[in-house]
């Protein structure tokens, strides 16, 4: 479904990602982990267009789609959660799915009179009823609690029917019960079906309950790759992230 391919990518002297290859399979659940400036972040913004790799070569479904733009990648089937949510914050829950239908057909300045194509409120409903935000349709956003915020982000990307989900730290800054709904609304997903899932996520407890597979990086490169149970045990894992045997959660 989705394969990396010799990914490259520098900021100056600063190596982000240094020859990072990896392979998403169509339906599965990835998580990518590791210490803060491992080059995840990045990562995700070469795989959606937000940056252009200086080497490699990005494979959806067997088609090179490096340095096309954003929005041309969003429309081949690669949506994007954020960590720090991106919301049109003055727009209510079903303004803003309905919004982010219509762009892609050029029809986003309707939104400037409230009078979005009937077409899109069907979809816009039948994803906010899959996150359990039908409820809150009327809500304007930036209203919404933080889990309710990161939640219609999901929604926004997933509105556009994509085939690959990447997924920023979908549980930062929640509480104990929002975390909770996210993960289990995440994993939901992706039990329905089609949907290939890859989550950049530092709640170890969460990446070695629902992923069947993980990515470390470090230092912008692959350092371990395998389930749950292999990358608990690695000992280079260990040492580089997860801490000493005894810290490992097991």
């Amino acid at each position: 479904m989705l394969k990396v391919e010799h990914l490259k990518k520098s900021f100056g002297g600063v190596v982000a990602t240094a020859d990072i290859s990896a392979h998403f399979p169509k339906g599965s659940l990835t998580a990518v982990i590791g210490p803060n400036g491992a080059g995840k972040t990045t990562f995700f913004n070469l795989i959606s267009g937000a940056i252009a790799p200086d080497a490699g070569r990005i494979l959806l479904e067997g088609q090179d789609i490096c340095g096309l733009p954003s929005s041309e990648i969003v429309q081949r089937g690669i949506g994007r959660a954020f960590q720090v949510s991106k919301l049109f914050k003055t727009l209510t829950v079903e303004e803003s799915l309905r919004g982010a239908l219509m762009s892609p057909l050029g029809k986003s300045t309707q939104l400037a009179g409230r009078f979005p194509l009937a077409q899109t409120r069907d979809r816009a409903y039948e994803v906010m009823e899959q996150l359990g935000l039908t409820k809150k349709a009327n809500v304007v956003s930036g209203n919404l609690s933080h889990g309710d915020q990161k939640l219609l982000d999901v929604a926004l990307a997933l509105v556009l029917k994509p085939k690959v989900l990447l997924l920023d730290e979908p549980v930062a800054g929640m509480g104990p019960e929002e975390r909770e709904q996210m993960i289990e609304t995440v994993y939901g997903l992706w039990k329905q079906g089609g949907l290939t899932v890859v989550l950049i996520e530092h709640d170890m407890e969460i990446v070695f309950r629902i992923s069947q597979n993980i990515y470390v990086l470090s230092y912008g490169s692959v350092l371990a790759q395998g389930t749950a149970d292999d990358i608990r045990n690695n000992p280079a894992v260990i040492e580089a992230y997860l801490g000493t045997p005894q810290e490992v959660l097991v």
